[in-house]
């Protein structure tokens, strides 16, 4: 089975438990604004590399994974746009007793049937979904990043229904994605949800922008600057008002 996969880091400490071996993939149907890996956008690039590959160069790094309670993320671009190269990696991953985490945006979700039962199997493999929710509200969603929301929203709801643990990860971004009105509508949609674990705010920056010159891409929040340790306390406080976490 073989990936179209962007690049890999070996000791990530910020997407899941404890230490992470992550798999960027290369394809995402969305556009966001602030999106800082925008070289993964492109579908059916990157390079190809094999589950056999990926599980021989992980287990290298096992002794550090397993020592801190990590595992493996398969991150992006949008991991769900290459389900059954996903689920042969997580049955490989469980034959060794990785915990496996997802992070995706939901973006590809789909209530088609083909779809739904590949990733029925791919959740049976799957300890874990690191969930952006970049938008509560559909129009400002759709100007954020291409596309509204629904299906994004009705995977959540599905993730709830299985009782799959996810960390819903919501990015900050001064002007765009912290209005009050806003942040208490998603906390009381993410406190209808029986399956959250975590809930992460992450500080708009601008670690990107390069990519997008590379690219010859206007970046659109040229002149949006971080938030303050104030706003990202705020925003966590109205995200968590209603959640009761497993």
């Amino acid at each position: 089975m073989i990936g179209n996969i962007h690049s890999i880091e070996t000791l990530g400490t910020v997407d899941g438990p404890g230490i992470r071996y992550i798999v960027f993939t290369q394809g995402c149907l969305l556009r966001c604004q602030f999106c800082h890996n925008a070289d993964t956008w492109e579908i059916g690039t990157g390079k190809q590399m094999s589950v056999s590959e990926i599980i021989d160069d992980l287990k290298t790094y096992l002794p550090f994974i397993e020592a801190s309670g990590g595992g493996i993320t398969v991150s992006g671009g949008e991991p769900l746009l290459q389900i059954p190269f996903l689920i042969e990696l997580f049955k490989e991953c469980k034959k060794l007793g990785i915990h496996t985490t997802i992070d995706s945006s939901g973006g590809c979700y789909s209530t088609n049937d083909h779809f739904q039962q590949q990733l029925e199997e791919l959740l049976k493999y799957t300890d874990l979904i690191l969930l952006d929710l970049k938008h509560i509200d559909r129009e400002k969603h759709k100007k954020l990043t291409g596309l509204t929301n629904e299906h994004i929203l009705t995977f959540a709801r599905h993730l709830s229904d299985k009782r799959v643990p996810v960390w819903i990860r919501h990015v900050l971004v001064p002007g765009t994605t912290d209005a009050t009105e806003d942040l208490e509508k998603l906390g009381k949609f993410i406190g209808t949800l029986k399956n959250v674990k975590k809930i992460e705010i992450l500080p708009y920056h601008k670690l990107g922008v390069y990519k997008w010159e590379a690219l010859g891409l206007e970046y659109p929040l040229q002149d949006v600057e971080p938030p303050s340790e104030e706003s990202v306390e705020r925003a966590y406080q109205l995200l968590t008002a209603e959640v009761q976490f497993i």
